[in-house]
C-alpha cells in the first residue's frame, strides 16, 4: 500500500472521495494512494502522477470558474439558497427563474456578497451571488442567467420537506406482507408467481385481514434472453419491468385468439408448470414458454381505444423506452453483452444502431408492447390492493444498481461510471466485503443532466405504487467503489448529492401520494438517519439487528418511530430456519466466516437466547415452545414498537425455513432461485396462503383482528 501524497488526498476529496473512514470494528482505516487513483480514474480524473495530479487539481477549480451557472441547483420549499454566477467582472446579469409546464417566469434577486475576481483564460471573471426566491412550487424548473451575449440555463429541482404517510396511516399503524412473488405460485401461473397472483394476495390480505400493503421484490427487467440473471437486484435496467410477470391470460387481446393458437397456448403453459417439479425455480423455461404465447397474443389486433391508448404510452416514456427495447432486440441478435457487440453498435446514439432500429422495427415494437403490458398490469395489482382497502397498496423495491453489462450500462454510457464496482465494506454479516459487480452513477454526470435518467427511473417505478422501499438508501448518500481486480475490502466511499438524490425521490412519491422506505441498515453515518426521518423517509428496523451499544437487545418500545419493522429480511433464512442457526452453518459451508464455526455458533446461540428470553419475561413465550410459537411470538413483539409500519415475510407466515439469497455468493447457492415451500418443505401456493389458519394466525397476531 502506498501513502497518498497530499496534493492526491486534496484532489480526493474535491471529487468527493473518501481518503479514510471508521469501519464495522470501530477502528480507523485510510486509503491507499492506488485505490485512489483508480477511483478517480473513474471519475475522468487523471491523477496517476504527481504532475497529473497537479493538472487536475487546476482543471477542477478553473472548470467551476468557466461555467456561467451551477450544473444543478436543489432546494426545498421554503428555502432561499444562494448560488454564484459568473460573468466578466464588471458587467451586469439578470437572473430569472422558469416554472415548470407554465410559462411563468420569476425574477431572482442578487445578494451583497464579495467574491474576489479571479484571472481566467485570458479575462477577469467575477461571482455574483443570487437568492433563490422561497416561494417556488415544487417541480423541476430552469435557472436562466443573461449577461450581454452570454446566456446559461441550469436545472433547479425544488423538493418538498416532508414526504410522511398517508392519513389512514398517520392516525393508526399499518402491517403488510413481504414476499419474493417469483416464488409463489398458483393454480393458474406459469411456474413463477406472477401480477394476477399479485393482485389475488392483495384483495386477501386487504379484504379478510385488513393489510395496508405488499411489499414485493424489485421486479426490474432481466435479460430478455437465456440465461435470464435470477437475483431481482441485478437487473439490466431499473427503470423499465421483467415481462416474466405477465399474466398471459390476462392480456385482453388473448380472448380474441383463434382456436387453434389457444390450443398452443395450453402446450407452453403445460411445459412452463412442468417446471413445477423442480428444486429450483427456472426462469429460462418459464419465460421460453410465455414469450412464444405472447408471441401469439401479439398477432391479434388491437382495438382502436387500446390502440391510442398503447400508442400514448410509447409516447410518454420517449427515448428511455426506445432505447431500452432496441437494447432488447439487439441482445437477441448479438448477445447479452454490449461490449462484445460490433464496434459500431455499442453507442445508442450512433448511426449503425438507428439504422438497426429501422431495420428491425417490429422486434423493438415487440419490447416496448411487452413494457405497455407490464404497465397496465401492474395498474391493476395496485387498483385491487387499493379496492381492498389497503391505504398503501403495492409497495415496489427499488435495487441498488444494474448489470454490469445490460441495458443501462448500454443506454446510460453518459452518467455512469465504468471500470469500477460497487460493493460494501467488511461488516458483521459479511466479514470480507462485498462486490455486488455493478456500476455506480457518476455524480458529477448526474449533476451535469439535471438527473434526468434518476428522474425518468424513479418517476417510473412509483407509476403504479403506493409505497417504494429504497434498498441501500446509503447509497445515495455515498458507494462503495471498488477498484478493477481488487477485493472488496481494497475499496473507498464516494459521496453523491444526496440532497438532490432524495430530493427527486421525495418529490415523485409526493407526487402520487406514496410512502417512502430506506434500507438503513449496515455501516451508516447516524447523521443520515436522522436526514431521512427529518425528510419524512422511514427506516429500516430488522429485530435481529436491534442492538443497545453494550450489545443488548433494544427492546421495540426503543425502536424508531417512523420505520418499518420487521423480523427478518431476504438476506437471512426465514424465522425458523434463522433460530435454527442454518445461516451460519450455510455461510460456513460457504467459506464467508472470519472466525471458526463453533465461534460464529455460539455468538449466534446466545443473540437468539437475549431475545427469547424477553419473549419469556413478557409472557408472550411458553416453556419448550415450538417453532410456530416461537415465529408468532417474535411478531408480536414488533407491535410494541412505535414503528409506524409492521412487515411479516410471507416465508415466515408459512413456516419456510430456506434462505432466498446468501450475500457474498453467486454459483455457491441457488440465491433467487428457492420456491416458497411449508415447513417440511413442501411447495407453497397462493390458494394454500389464503386457505391457511397458521398464515391468518400470523396475520392477527400483528394486525390485531
Amino acid at each position: 500500500m502506498t501513502h497518498p501524497s497530499r496534493d492526491l488526498l486534496d484532489l480526493a476529496q474535491r471529487y468527493g472521495v473518501a481518503t479514510e473512514f471508521w469501519d464495522w470494528r470501530g477502528q480507523h482505516r485510510t486509503i491507499s494512494a492506488e485505490t485512489l487513483q483508480a477511483v478517480l480514474g473513474a471519475l475522468g480524473v487523471d491523477a496517476t502522477s504527481e504532475s497529473a495530479v497537479h493538472r487536475a487539481l487546476y482543471e477542477q477549480w478553473a472548470g467551476r470558474w468557466r461555467r456561467m451557472l451551477p450544473p444543478c441547483l436543489v432546494s426545498r420549499e421554503g428555502w432561499t439558497p444562494w448560488f454564484w454566477v459568473h460573468v466578466t467582472h464588471g458587467d451586469a446579469v439578470e437572473v430569472w427563474v422558469e416554472l415548470e409546464g407554465t410559462n411563468e417566469r420569476r425574477d431572482v434577486r442578487q445578494v451583497d456578497h464579495l467574491v474576489q475576481p479571479q484571472h481566467l483564460d485570458g479575462r477577469l471573471v467575477g461571482e455574483a451571488t443570487f437568492a433563490l426566491p422561497g416561494d417556488l412550487p415544487l417541480g423541476y424548473h430552469t435557472v436562466v442567467a443573461r449577461s450581454g451575449a452570454m446566456l446559461a440555463r441550469s436545472p433547479l429541482i425544488v423538493t418538498p420537506r416532508w414526504v410522511g404517510l398517508p392519513p389512514e396511516v398517520a392516525q393508526r399503524r399499518a402491517w403488510g406482507l413481504a414476499l419474493q412473488l417469483y416464488s409463489l405460485t398458483s393454480a393458474r401461473s406459469w411456474g413463477v408467481g406472477d401480477l394476477a397472483d399479485l393482485a389475488d394476495l392483495a384483495m386477501w390480505a386487504g379484504c379478510d385481514h385488513g393489510a395496508g400493503f405488499l411489499l414485493v421484490n424489485p421486479m426490474h427487467a432481466a435479460e430478455p434472453t437465456p440465461p435470464m440473471e435470477p437475483s431481482p437486484y441485478l437487473p439490466t435496467t431499473r427503470r423499465f419491468f421483467n415481462p416474466l410477470y405477465l399474466r398471459v391470460e390476462a392480456v385482453p387481446e388473448f380472448a380474441f385468439l383463434p382456436a387453434a393458437d389457444r390450443q398452443q397456448v395450453d402446450t407452453l403453459l403445460a411445459s412452463a408448470r412442468a417446471t413445477l417439479q423442480h428444486d429450483t425455480i427456472d426462469r429460462d423455461t418459464v419465460w421460453a414458454a410465455k414469450r412464444a404465447a405472447l408471441d401469439l397474443v401479439a398477432a391479434v389486433p388491437r382495438s382502436p381505444g387500446r390502440e391510442i391508448a398503447y400508442r400514448a404510452y410509447v409516447r410518454d416514456e420517449g427515448e428511455g423506452l426506445d432505447r431500452f427495447a432496441t437494447w432488447c432486440a439487439l441482445a437477441e441478435t448479438y448477445g447479452t453483452d454490449w461490449r462484445e457487440w460490433p464496434l459500431e453498435l455499442q453507442q445508442p446514439t450512433s448511426p449503425a444502431v438507428a439504422t438497426f432500429r429501422a431495420e428491425q422495427a417490429e422486434a423493438v415494437e415487440r419490447h416496448c408492447w411487452l413494457q405497455w403490458l407490464l404497465d397496465e398490469q401492474l395498474a391493476g395489482s395496485q387498483a385491487a390492493a387499493r379496492t381492498a382497502g389497503m391505504p398503501i397498496g403495492i409497495m415496489h423495491d427499488l435495487a441498488v444498481g444494474v448489470h454490469p453489462d445490460g441495458a443501462d450500462t448500454w443506454g446510460l454510457q453518459d452518467v455512469l461510471a465504468s471500470g469500477i464496482t460497487v460493493g460494501a465494506p467488511p461488516d458483521a454479516f459479511n466479514q470480507q466485503g462485498q462486490d455486488w459487480s455493478q456500476p455506480p452513477w457518476r455524480p458529477d454526470r448526474l449533476a451535469e443532466t439535471g438527473y434526468a435518467a434518476f428522474r425518468d427511473l424513479v418517476r417510473t417505478v412509483l407509476r403504479h405504487s403506493g409505497g417504494l422501499r429504497v434498498d441501500h438508501i446509503i447509497g445515495l448518500f455515498r458507494l462503495w467503489w471498488i477498484p478493477p481486480d481488487a477485493p472488496p475490502t481494497e475499496g473507498t466511499f464516494v459521496r453523491y448529492d444526496h440532497e438532490a438524490l432524495i430530493g427527486i425521490l421525495a418529490l415523485e412519491a409526493v407526487r402520487v401520494g406514496a410512502v417512502l422506505v430506506g434500507e438503513d441498515l449496515g455501516t451508516v453515518e447516524p447523521w443520515v438517519r436522522d436526514y431521512l426521518r427529518d425528510r419524512g423517509i422511514l427506516g429500516t428496523s430488522i429485530l435481529w439487528f436491534e442492538y443497545e451499544e453494550d450489545g443488548s437487545p433494544k427492546t421495540p418500545e426503543r425502536w424508531r418511530e417512523l420505520c418499518l419493522a420487521t423480523v427478518t429480511t431476504h438476506d437471512l433464512p426465514p424465522t425458523a430456519g434463522y433460530l435454527a442457526g442454518e445461516h451460519v452453518r450455510l455461510r460456513d459451508d460457504l467459506g464467508l466466516l472470519a472466525r471458526s464455526l463453533d465461534e460464529e455458533l455460539a455468538a449466534d446461540t446466545a443473540e437468539r437466547a437475549a431475545w427469547l428470553d424477553i419473549l419469556q419475561a413478557r409472557h408472550l413465550l411458553p416453556p419448550n415452545a415450538s417453532t410456530e410459537q416461537t415465529v408468532e411470538a417474535l411478531h408480536r413483539a414488533l407491535t410494541w414498537s412505535p414503528c409506524r409500519l409492521i412487515g411479516v415475510s410471507l416465508s415466515d407466515a408459512v413456516g419456510d425455513r430456506r434462505t432466498q439469497n446468501q450475500p457474498g455468493t453467486t454459483d455457491e447457492y441457488p440465491n433467487w432461485r428457492v420456491p416458497m415451500t411449508g415447513p417440511h418443505g413442501e411447495r407453497v401456493t397462493v390458494e394454500h396462503v389464503v386457505a391457511s389458519e397458521r398464515v391468518a394466525a400470523l396475520a392477527r397476531a400483528v394486525g390485531g383482528r
